[in-house]
């Protein structure tokens, strides 16, 4: 067996030619599933095995829905200000611009329009990775200018919502854009024009109680979560355990507030369908 012994005690490979796997390279699932980044992405960002759909933002979406990935950016340049002078941490300017090197975007809300299975739409997609998607003034007035547009173009209109609610640092200012949404979104309805709201994981606070429970058809993500406050606020306000799972997309489908659920893989169809339904 003595062919089966280390001659040389340790490790001896030089560290320039070990080779280790680049970070990023694979994703595992709450499930304990692994799957490769390039599968995921091949797999509208589904993991094939558990059906997990892996947390997304704007770029990934646009990827998704609008053909060959051909769009035209609405109010790109789009950023905030610093309408209180609020400073917690670190002033507010301050956090802007670290979320913005962080994320690579302006803010919390990307707007476009082009086509979907040669469908004309326009879509608002929020991205968590801006400060966990608050909605502040810009998100406010971005989601504003789309519906605009599309009422302008009586284009159907499709708002991907993700966000941790109202963003702190503009207190009342960001309150605001749920009354000026909600209006925008009623101009749209008066025109007969289409709304669809499709709520991701997470989806709570002002955004589920404005735009993201207002549209025409309200559909969801397999489980996302979706819900106004946390749990321990809203057992400690009604003095009651609540049910497992019960800010789950699945739990508030069977409630009455969503319409239907979509597995990623099939939202692209499944919303050209319902738009030449709505024709």
């Amino acid at each position: 067996m003595s062919w089966f012994q280390r001659k040389v005690k340790g490790i001896t490979t030089p560290t320039n030619q070990k080779k280790d796997a680049p970070d990023g390279l694979w994703f595992k699932t709450p499930s304990g599933t692994i799957v490769h980044t390039r599968e995921l992405k091949n797999n509208a960002y589904v993991s094939p095995e558990d059906g997990f759909h892996v947390r997304i933002g704007s770029k990934e979406y646009f990827e998704i829905l609008f053909d060959q990935n051909n769009f035209t950016e609405l109010d790109e340049k789009l950023s905030s200000g610093d309408p209180l002078k609020f400073v917690d941490s670190k002033p507010y300017p301050k956090r802007i611009k670290a979320g913005q090197a962080k994320s690579n975007l302006t803010d919390a809300v990307r707007s476009a329009y082009g086509k979907m299975n040669g469908e004309d739409i326009v879509v608002s997609c929020m991205d968590f990775a801006f400060i966990g998607g608050s909605m502040g003034s810009v998100v406010g007035e971005k989601i504003a200018r789309a519906i605009d547009y599309a009422i302008k173009t009586k284009t159907p209109f499709l708002m991907i919502s993700k966000s941790g609610g109202a963003r702190m640092m503009e207190a009342g200012y960001s309150l605001m854009q749920m009354a000026k949404t909600s209006a925008k979104l009623a101009l749209l309805a008066e025109e007969g024009i289409p709304y669809i709201s499709l709520l991701t994981d997470p989806t709570t606070g002002g955004v589920t109680a404005s735009y993201a429970m207002l549209g025409d058809f309200n559909i969801a993500e397999p489980g996302a979560l979706i819900g106004f406050a946390g749990p321990r606020i809203i057992r400690d306000t009604v003095g009651k355990d609540l049910p497992k799972g019960f800010q789950s997309s699945e739990f508030v489908l069977d409630h009455g507030f969503l319409d239907f659920i979509v597995d990623r893989r099939d939202l692209k169809n499944k919303l050209t369908t319902l738009l030449r339904m709505l024709k």
